[in-house]
């Protein structure tokens, strides 16, 4: 009988050890991380590098609080505001704490331009964490239910419609921000378009409104650009961050440029832990190794496309596949069907780790460290797990 609250249906495997893709259980059993930890480890796992830069801290100094200055945390907010394109970052713990400071900085973005009601339109099917600003931009019922009431000052729109969200902004005078993600990841993997992603920044510039953007999986290389906006030709008012950014060490980032930049002031927001000695070191030696192996982003390019027309292509004789999609190394397959049970199997038969989000969307997110020949065992193993499950659920 375990101690620990019953929030999560834990798969019956405990790992021991892992390095770059793969992992070891208590038993010496070897499995494939195709998921990556939810799109954390994009590095891999025990990356010698952030793990040495882990240790070397440790045994310096691992807190002191914001109530002082620490250089390695300006050192990261230096690098990580130069490479995102933006003025200032406010360091968190997690992506959900990311997205309420994003949250916070929008509504009083609004009460200093006099707007009684600040609203933040976001996006259905979204998903932006589970705290309670960020539970209420979420659209997943199953995941609410029960914790009402939610928060005001929230209005949603389709996502990837135009027309809807010019149709919110000329009703609602009070529209402050729009919230979204690049790519809906819990949402079952669906890239935005290009031709939304710049109108939606050019409604936000005529209404001077915010564009946040919610780079929490697909940012850090994951897309095949370091930041997945990158590849729509916009820059964001504000992004949020994390996952990734630390390869496993808790980190999250708000990172804001221009007139966001300067919202908060001394006492608007705050943390305990966020920025301190540990996890700025663990995310300036992740930057690190994308400083001297530029590669793994080309990578993330390359071995998306390959994984995703194999898999059109191999799954093309079964009608029960509805769609492949993807963005980088974040795919999405999805079934005619609700297909959770394929996590079970593909962990049993192949010894390989897979998610099903949205209840029929296969989702992968190896890392970016993949190579031809784990690509090659990845797409074998999810194809043929497929194929099984199909077989079984007919």
């Amino acid at each position: 009988n375990s101690p620990l609250m019953n929030t999560y249906n834990r798969q019956n495997v405990r790992f021991a050890r892992g390095d770059g893709i793969w992992l070891w259980d208590d038993h010496f059993q070897k499995y494939m991380d195709a998921i990556s930890g939810i799109a954390v480890t994009n590095l891999g796992h025990s990356n010698p590098n952030i793990s040495a830069a882990i240790s070397q801290q440790a045994s310096r100094v691992m807190h002191t609080s914001n109530l002082y200055h620490i250089d390695i945390q300006e050192e990261l907010g230096e690098k990580l505001t130069v490479l995102a394109g933006m003025d200032k970052v406010f360091f968190c713990n997690s992506g959900t704490e990311a997205n309420e400071a994003a949250i916070k900085l929008a509504r009083l973005y609004g009460h200093q331009k006099g707007i009684e009601l600040p609203t933040i339109v976001v996006m259905q099917n979204a998903f932006h964490g589970r705290t309670m600003a960020a539970l209420t931009a979420t659209d997943n019922e199953k995941i609410k239910q029960g914790f009402g009431p939610f928060l005001d000052g929230f209005v949603r729109v389709p996502f990837n419609d135009l027309p809807a969200l010019e149709a919110v902004f000329a009703q609602n005078p009070n529209i402050v921000a729009v919230l979204a993600e690049p790519v809906q990841g819990e949402g079952g993997v669906i890239p935005a378009t290009q031709a939304w992603m710049q109108g939606v920044r050019a409604l936000c510039d005529r209404y001077d409104a915010l564009l946040m953007l919610d780079e929490i999986q697909t940012g850090m290389g994951r897309t095949g650009s370091m930041f997945a906006y990158q590849q729509f030709g916009i820059l964001p008012d504000v992004m949020s961050l994390a996952k990734a950014l630390g390869n496993g060490f808790p980190i999250g980032a708000m990172l804001a440029r221009g007139k966001a930049a300067e919202v908060f002031a001394p006492g608007n927001h705050g943390t305990t832990f966020g920025g301190n000695y540990m996890a700025c070191a663990a995310a300036l030696a992740v930057l690190g190794v994308f400083e001297r192996r530029p590669e793994l982003i080309e990578n993330a390019r390359s071995f998306g496309q390959y994984l995703h027309k194999r898999f059109e292509t191999e799954l093309a004789d079964l009608p029960q596949i509805k769609a492949v999609r993807s963005m980088g190394l974040m795919i999405g397959i999805q079934l005619d069907r609700p297909c959770g049970e394929l996590v079970q199997m593909a962990l049993n038969k192949h010894h390989l780790l897979i998610n099903v989000t949205r209840g029929d969307t296969i989702r992968l997110l190896p890392p970016l460290t993949l190579d031809t020949q784990e690509a090659i065992t990845l797409f074998d193993g999810v194809v043929d797990t497929i194929r099984e499950f199909l077989k079984t659920s007919q």
